[in-house]
């Protein structure tokens, strides 16, 4: 069985029938989101060359969503699968004062979490996402 053909794998932000985007539940790391194709697929190439743009126009949405509302240092932006082999993207915020920065988020803490967002912060990002995604959606129309 598969995670992520199972569950959201995350707070469902936005989705259409070919993928979703989830803000992932990590402290460490808000407005970490996750952009993961609806069907069970392991590698980009397992999509047509269609649904590897239209993916990767969701994630460069999502991109675009967080650093308008977090106004991050830099973003990250990786598809690994070794855990999970559905695939999925990671779009994640990074700021100097985060536990890991410069380094992945996968490694050793590098210093405590100190990352000050403002108040109401989650909301406006899905809204900016959600936004940033239905006028995308518009304009292919």
């Amino acid at each position: 069985m598969c995670e992520l053909c199972e569950r959201t794998g995350g707070s469902l932000v936005w989705q259409d029938g070919f993928c979703r985007v989830v803000l992932v539940d990590d402290e460490d790391y808000p407005g970490f989101c996750r952009v993961i194709i609806n069907r069970h697929v392991a590698e980009m190439t397992d999509l047509d060359h269609a649904e590897r743009m239209a993916l990767m126009k969701v994630v460069f949405c999502v991109e675009r969503g967080i650093r308008d509302v977090l106004l991050p240092d830099k973003i990250n932006l990786a598809s690994l699968g070794n855990v999970i082999p559905h695939l999925h993207w990671h779009v994640i915020p990074r700021f100097e004062s985060d536990r890991h920065f410069p380094n992945p988020i996968w490694g050793k803490p590098l210093r405590e979490q100190s990352v000050p967002l403002p108040p109401g912060w989650e909301k406006e990002l899905v809204s900016r996402i959600s936004a940033i995604l239905e006028d995308e959606a518009g304009k292919a129309h």
